[in-house]
């Protein structure tokens, strides 16, 4: 990892990718790019990280997008599945995530937001898929019809135009709003929100969530069913009831 993506973990567990090339809008160049795949990477493989939240250094900008100078310098045609690291799609990621926009999240920026779990924005942020503007496309954005409805999703694609923080929270593409300069305070509450619970029951609701949009009723039930045995099976889902009934907080063993 370089300083283009800065990687910092809390003693709560929850840890920070921050990209710092706030001079360049936070763009997706190469540098950037490499250093996002190695700080998912040792998002992963870090024992003490249960939670992450990616946002943007400055406050202008979340992410700009791909590094259009860059992309004229090497041609570059259709983008290899690899080139931008994605959560859960080419980055083999287990735990949750959050997006914390602190800015303009254009293009490949809203890109790697939507490809977080979660999503909290500054009120002054704005999000596009930009790409009809400059000549080049958006298959990415293919999950977003799982997300926000086909109309709204089709207007933004085939306009380019930003939409407002406070439309994307209308739509549901956004879980919260904050004040400026306070996204980072709310994408902190929701995490220890998350850490509150077992994680083991944390990560078979975020399993189920995803099976739910890729199977239909039937089968994304019965697998749900096998992925919460674990939960279910664990030392964790006797000692939750034995907390409640005790009238204590729960000591979590992720076991």
């Amino acid at each position: 990892m370089t300083d283009a993506v800065l990687y910092d973990c809390s003693a709560e567990g929850i840890a920070t990718l921050t990209i710092n090339r706030p001079d360049q809008r936070n763009c997706l160049s190469k540098d950037v790019r490499d250093s996002l795949r190695a700080a998912w990477e040792r998002f992963e493989a870090d024992a003490n990280a249960r939670i992450a939240i990616l946002t943007g250094s400055g406050e202008k900008a979340f992410c700009a997008g791909g590094d259009l100078k860059e992309m004229v310098e090497t041609g570059l045609k259709t983008p290899p599945r690899d080139m931008f690291p994605m959560p859960y799609e080419n980055m083999r990621l287990t735990k949750p995530t959050i997006a914390a926009v602190n800015g303009v999240a254009f293009a490949g920026g809203w890109m790697i937001a939507q490809a977080c779990d979660l999503c909290v924005a500054s009120s002054n942020a704005k999000f596009g898929i930009t790409e009809v503007k400059v000549g080049r496309g958006s298959p990415w954005s293919a999950p977003l019809i799982h997300m926000i409805p086909q109309r709204i999703y089709m207007e933004i694609v085939l306009t380019g135009k930003p939409i407002t923080a406070q439309r994307a929270y209308e739509i549901g593409l956004v879980n919260r709003l904050s004040e400026p300069g306070a996204v980072m305070d709310s994408a902190l509450e929701l995490a220890r929100e998350i850490l509150e619970g077992a994680p083991l029951s944390v990560a078979a609701a975020r399993e189920t969530v995803m099976l739910a949009t890729e199977m239909g009723r039937a089968a994304a039930l019965d697998m749900a069913y096998v992925v919460h045995e674990r939960a279910y099976n664990s030392g964790d889902a006797q000692e939750g009831p034995r907390a409640f009934a005790e009238k204590r907080k729960p000591e979590w063993k992720g076991e």
